[in-house]
């Protein structure tokens, strides 16, 4: 495999700078939240796992997005609007970072002017309702064998950080490193504080977290589905494809990476509702929201 310090940099200082800037404000802004088994830990390793197409099928963003159309914040025409600049940015293959930052700054615009809280409470209603049934067993189960371990297990993910916390916090896990929105007032101004937290981004995060909490890479794993996130891969001594597309498989096999591919599984709901798990695991976490979203239908 790759060693953690021959992650390939771009050629340009100053790209890589922003890079590096988007990476740090990922970690400054990620806060970890009490998971039980964390004053036990003893084992300077843990785990970085993507989002979308890893952790949970689609784009979380999307998911949100589509959970709000349904509470009547945006009409279906606005929401098609984001669908297609979304496919355009994905077509193109673009990896410029200003591309990357208009595509997400469309995608943010639907919360321009909201409060953060406000989409907070919605988001964790939005998981519930919507985001759970998008969740990928097979990975889930990855998941809850790193936190059996005591280790911590991070997201990392160009979705804004807000939504990544409410995933991480909804499945029980260590925290989130995310994408970084401008914020006001306490309102979103439809902004991004610096770069998405993409491609090597999130290495960069990576790198400030570990740093932050004392982990030592070389112990650390990585998951995701995308040759996007090699860098981040290649950051950690133990990474893992999974649901690779085709640059990604080719690399993991040439490089002897693990392939784990979960997309043929059978539903989340089988996987969670039996909380066997026990009181504290990602199954009862979930177990929980589908009880949330029953009573609020109620």
């Amino acid at each position: 495999m790759d060693h953690p310090d021959e992650v390939p940099v771009p050629e340009h200082s100053d790209v890589l700078s922003r890079y590096r800037r988007a990476g740090q404000a990922s970690a400054v802004a990620a806060s970890p939240h009490a998971v039980e088994g964390d004053t036990e830990r003893t084992t300077s390793a843990a785990a970085f796992f993507d989002v979308d197409n890893t952790i949970m099928r689609g784009a979380s963003l999307f998911h949100l997005a589509v959970g709000l159309a349904r509470r009547n914040y945006f009409s279906g025409h606005e929401i098609v609007g984001f669908a297609v600049k979304q496919l355009k940015f994905v077509l193109s293959g673009s990896e410029d970072l200003e591309d990357m930052a208009s595509a997400t700054e469309a995608a943010l615009s639907f919360v321009q002017g909201r409060s953060v809280k406000e989409l907070a409470q919605l988001g964790q209603e939005i998981f519930d309702d919507t985001m759970i049934d998008k969740l990928i067993p097979g990975t889930l189960a990855l998941a809850q064998g790193h936190l059996d371990a005591g280790e911590q297990v991070w997201l990392v993910t160009a979705t804004p950080v807000e939504l990544a916390t409410v995933i991480a916090q909804r499945l029980g896990l260590t925290g989130a490193l995310g994408t970084v929105s401008e914020i006001r007032d306490g309102k979103y101004t439809g902004h991004l504080d610096g770069p998405p937290l993409h491609g090597l981004a999130k290495a960069e995060a990576i790198r400030a977290i570990a740093q932050r909490e004392g982990l030592d890479l070389e112990l650390c794993s990585a998951y995701s589905d995308s040759s996007n996130d090699i860098p981040m891969l290649s950051l950690v001594g133990r990474p893992v494809a999974v649901n690779p597309d085709a640059t990604l498989r080719d690399h993991a096999r040439d490089n002897g990476w693990p392939i784990r591919d979960f997309r043929r599984r059978e539903q989340v709901k089988r996987y969670a509702l039996p909380a066997a798990a026990g009181a504290a695991g990602i199954a009862a976490g979930m177990a929980i929201g589908y009880v949330s979203a029953r009573a609020r239908r109620v």
